[in-house]
């Protein structure tokens, strides 16, 4: 019987762990040749950090962080944003007051869940991706699934190990073969796991392993002491940032 349960619990932790090992391969492929514009980074804006730290939510964040300081929104602890100043600076402010609508009003949340899938938050990370500072979405994307598959199925080979030892419990000899068997898909998928934090890792944050160096060279203090010291600790670190209580309870409503 246990046997059965067996098969696959094996079946699904090769499965997985050839997944990861494929995708951890493409990722070193697309991602091992930075441009020569990833040795220079001096552009590398607020906006572009924000995209790098935390991905497109961080950009909506800083977005309205800066609007919202300079008195252009009013964001409200209720979890509303309302517009003050429609004239937007730059394109993504812009395309927020266009997110909101016509009616100057919406739902916090909602926006943000609107302007971070618009295309001029796209284009950002677009162009870091271009630079090699960025992670490509599409890896990121099949990296954390990947992973997500293995610790899936070293879950499900613990849960049938248990299983079948509580099945075999009466037979101390049957048991202790079980338990030999199911070390099989532990240890793979384990181990797996193991070489994902250094091999795989990397490639399941926003930014690529030349934003990370970048971003760990960029000072950001615990408590901003003005403004650009509040934007800059925002895009690196996100709401928790804010000193504020009410704004910080507007940006996580």
């Amino acid at each position: 019987m246990w046997v059965l349960l067996l098969i696959p619990s094996c079946a699904a932790a090769v499965y997985s762990c050839l997944r990861l090992v494929r995708v951890a391969a493409i990722a070193d492929a697309l991602t091992g040749r930075s441009p020569h514009s990833a040795h220079h980074p001096s552009g590398v804006g607020l906006y572009e950090t924000a995209y790098l730290a935390g991905g497109p939510a961080r950009v909506v964040d800083l977005a309205l962080v800066r609007m919202a300081g300079v008195g252009r929104l009013h964001l409200a602890h209720t979890g509303w944003t309302t517009v003050v100043d429609p004239r937007g600076r730059g394109r993504l402010e812009r395309a927020l007051i266009g997110a909101i609508g016509p009616e100057g009003q919406c739902r916090t949340a909602q926006l943000k869940a609107v302007l971070a899938a618009h295309p001029t938050v796209r284009d950002i990370g677009d162009r870091l991706t271009d630079a090699g500072l960025a992670t490509p979405a599409v890896v990121r994307d099949h990296a954390l699934r990947a992973v997500r598959q293995v610790r899936y199925a070293l879950v499900g080979a613990a849960s049938m190990l248990l299983l079948t030892v509580l099945l075999t419990a009466p037979d101390g000899a049957a048991a202790r073969t079980a338990a030999a068997w199911y070390a099989l898909p532990l240890v793979l998928t384990g181990g797996t796991l193991l070489m994902a934090r250094v091999d795989v890792h990397a490639y399941t944050a926003w930014a690529a392993p030349a934003g990370q160096t970048l971003l760990r060279t960029l000072p950001c203090r615990h408590v901003p002491a003005t403004d650009d010291d509040l934007l800059t600790a925002v895009a690196i670190s996100g709401p928790a940032a804010v000193q504020d209580p009410r704004l910080r309870a507007a940006l996580d409503s």
